[in-house]
């Protein structure tokens, strides 16, 4: 396993991250502790998690199976960087109690509590916001993880699904303030989806932060979905976001296009897309959402795979990027 810093800061995190989403409810808790054990005998040491993982009446859950994993013991939460999340609302069906979502300094507090009892562990490496608050100030947000901070219940606070202005307007403000800031953002980022590269990326390069890529295989449709549909294996890449996309005939010609150079030179369509995220700058490492151990075994296989400078630009004119600001929309 390769590693790389976190941002600025000064944390070894490993270039593949383990995202936990479909723990619970696509694999069951058997199942995802055997792929976190792989996982972390195979030296991927960053496990990402949110609070509402689980999902509707679960939710919750994804962290439990978390926890109950490290109550194993055996040096398992020692050895892992442990990023969650907070904003969603963690309320029950039918519950109309205010101030149990988004980034209110009081359900900060109270979400993370809840949190490290569900992780079964006493603090969490990394606390992420999991999409911007338009309604609460960064002075009251900030206000609350110095707190945390100071109460040792949590280390680094990152982004996640902010754009490259509200990364700017969270670390000016916490620079006033004489703390951190955000450390990290995680946001959408792919071949087939590079707007990030307008401004969140470099946004993130120009404050410091490590940019986390999730679904950097775009929902299945760059791990070789019209493969996969002709041949009828992978029921999810031939559904959802990767078959509303296929349905797009120019989408489709471009995906094929894809898939036909990766056959040409030998090459796994989804390993690809991994190992081409791994050269892009600022990119820590992508996420990568393991059902069964065999796509961790894929996941990890694209660490080692080095794309030379030829078939990084036939992916370039596949798929081109938007460019910078503000020349991708003006002269």
């Amino acid at each position: 396993m390769e590693y790389t810093q976190l941002g600025r800061t000064g944390l070894k995190v490993s270039r593949i991250v383990l995202g936990t989403m479909n723990f619970g409810p696509q694999t069951d808790e058997a199942g995802s502790h055997t792929i976190m054990d792989a996982a972390q005998a195979a030296g991927v040491n960053f496990f990402d998690t949110a609070n509402v993982y689980g999902w509707g009446p679960e939710k919750g859950r994804t962290e439990e199976i978390i926890g109950t994993w490290f109550a194993k013991g055996g040096g398992r939460r020692e050895r892992t960087v442990l990023a969650t999340k907070v904003f969603g609302s963690m309320a029950a069906e039918g519950d109309r109690t205010p101030n149990q979502d988004r980034l209110s300094a009081l359900n900060i507090r109270r979400a993370v509590d809840a949190s490290l009892k569900r992780l079964q562990t006493d603090h969490i490496d990394l606390y992420q916001f999991h999409h911007v608050d338009r309604r609460t100030p960064w002075e009251e947000i900030w206000q609350a993880i110095e707190v945390l901070i100071q109460q040792g219940k949590i280390i680094y606070a990152g982004s996640s699904n902010h754009a490259g202005w509200h990364i700017a307007q969270a670390n000016e403000t916490a620079a006033r303030r004489g703390t951190y800031g955000l450390v990290s953002e995680q946001c959408l980022y792919n071949l087939a989806e590079r707007r990030a590269e307008m401004d969140v990326i470099p946004a993130a390069q120009e404050y410091g932060l490590g940019v986390i890529p999730w679904s950097p295989l775009h929902g299945g449709l760059l791990g070789g979905a019209i493969r996969k549909e002709t041949s009828g294996e992978g029921a999810r890449s031939t559904s959802g976001r990767s078959a509303d996309a296929l349905a797009n005939t120019r989408v489709r010609e471009q995906i094929q296009r894809y898939e036909d150079l990766l056959a040409g030179n030998g090459l796994d369509p989804g390993e690809t897309a991994l190992a081409w995220l791994l050269t892009r700058p600022g990119v820590t490492g992508p996420i990568v959402g393991p059902r069964v151990p065999e796509q961790l075994e894929s996941a990890l296989r694209a660490v080692e795979l080095k794309l030379d400078d030829g078939l990084l630009a036939s992916l370039d004119e596949i798929f081109p990027g938007p460019g910078p600001t503000p020349e991708a929309f003006a002269w």
